[in-house]
């Protein structure tokens, strides 16, 4: 018989509630566990091994005598209903701990080629405009508004960004799971993206989970903290008006990349109806409705109350329609989790011999030999390598 092992009952409780499970979704594959919760029983080390894993969370936790206060990495920007977020899920902790590794080695990375740093970082203020910064921001990483109105659509319009972003020097990443873990799913009510800011290598994460034009917002968003020189993780959207003076700024500062002011008041047609016109402005300058409403605002064409009015029936709307998420060619679904930029530097460098084949491995994602190569064909890292 399995010997029973000794740890305090409160953990697995503090383990479980983390993970936002209760007792009944486990109870299928953990019978005892209430017992064990009550201290009635004890679990044996297989158990206990099991239990983290479902659990996610490093098993030497359940050996502790009191539950570990885990707090985020970096600044926490987000609220929900008006409250700030308490509680950090696991999926999102292990995506910020993912990101920051991944930072470093490409921190490393370019400091042994003796890349400069990218003197953008850091370079605004709060006190500055937004309209100023946003210009900016478009000088830089070469975001042009009559490009982005000729693409077809908003998956185009945000591939195209977000490639135009990386060539600036910023890594960017977008998935809507934990690494490559398929049954781990970001909740965008969680979040919907960070920003790691180093002037090394300035890092971007997207929860893919949402739709194409919220993320091609949350890029903008982030963005902006960037140019700020400050780390931080958002939940915002674009026609919410956040209490916290750096969200306030950094939305400011996204509305007029993505939909200048100045371009607005241009195209839009009074003589047309409300819902008409949020849509024909949205395919335009390939933005959601939620931005539209913000800019129609920030115009002057209505009151706070009536763009929440609207507001609360365009998320309504907008949150029934196109979701990122998993699915499609691993390749390029690779590429889009990691950053093109990123991948093809992890892959050059391993097939360089700078780096461990099995560090390659844990920082993109990939288990088997054969499929790391297959990545570096389709990335086009090298075009003739060993089948």
């Amino acid at each position: 018989m399995s010997s029973r092992v000794p740890i305090n009952p409160g953990i697995l409780t503090w383990a479980r509630e983390r993970a936002s499970l209760s007792i009944g979704s486990l109870a299928k594959k953990y019978p005892k566990l209430l017992d064990w919760e009550m201290g009635q029983e004890q679990p044996t080390l297989r158990q206990l091994e099991q239990f983290a894993k479902t659990v996610h969370v490093p098993i030497g936790y359940l050996f502790l005598s009191q539950p570990i206060q885990e707090v985020l990495p970096i600044s926490d920007f987000r609220t929900l209903a008006d409250r700030e977020v308490a509680r950090p899920s696991p999926n999102l902790l292990d995506t910020l701990y993912l990101c920051q590794q991944r930072q470093d080695w490409y921190s490393d990375h370019v400091r042994m080629y003796g890349l400069p740093t990218l003197t953008f970082i850091g370079s605004a203020t709060l006190s500055e405009d937004p309209v100023g910064v946003a210009n900016r921001m478009c000088d830089t990483t070469r975001l042009a508004l009559s490009e982005r109105q000729q693409l077809p659509n908003w998956t185009e319009a945000l591939r195209q960004m977000i490639a135009r972003v990386e060539e600036s020097g910023i890594l960017v990443m977008a998935s809507s799971i934990v690494g490559s873990n398929s049954h781990r799913k970001l909740a965008v009510e969680e979040f919907r993206g960070f920003a790691l800011a180093d002037q090394w290598a300035p890092l971007i994460f997207l929860n893919a989970a949402d739709s194409k034009s919220a993320q091609m917002f949350t890029l903008a968003h982030e963005l902006a903290h960037l140019w700020l020189g400050e780390s931080g993780i958002s939940n915002t959207e674009a026609g919410r008006l956040p209490e916290q003076q750096i969200e306030r700024w950094c939305n400011s500062v996204a509305a007029e990349l993505l939909m200048p002011l100045s371009a607005t008041l241009e195209a839009y047609q009074p003589d047309q109806t409300l819902s008409d016109e949020l849509m024909r402005l949205a395919r335009l300058f390939k933005v959601s409705t939620l931005v539209v409403l913000r800019r129609l605002f920030d115009a002057g064409f209505f009151s706070e109350i009536e763009l929440w009015q609207h507001y609360h029936v365009e998320l309504a709307r907008i949150r029934s329609l196109e979701r990122g998420g998993g699915g499609g060619d691993f390749y390029r679904t690779l590429g889009a989790r990691t950053g093109k930029r990123f991948a093809r530097a992890v892959l050059a460098s391993t097939l360089e011999g700078q780096t461990l084949f099995q560090d390659a491995f844990r920082l993109l994602g990939v288990k088997k030999t054969a499929t790391f190569y297959q990545a570096a064909r389709e990335l086009e890292v090298l075009h003739d390598l060993p089948a």
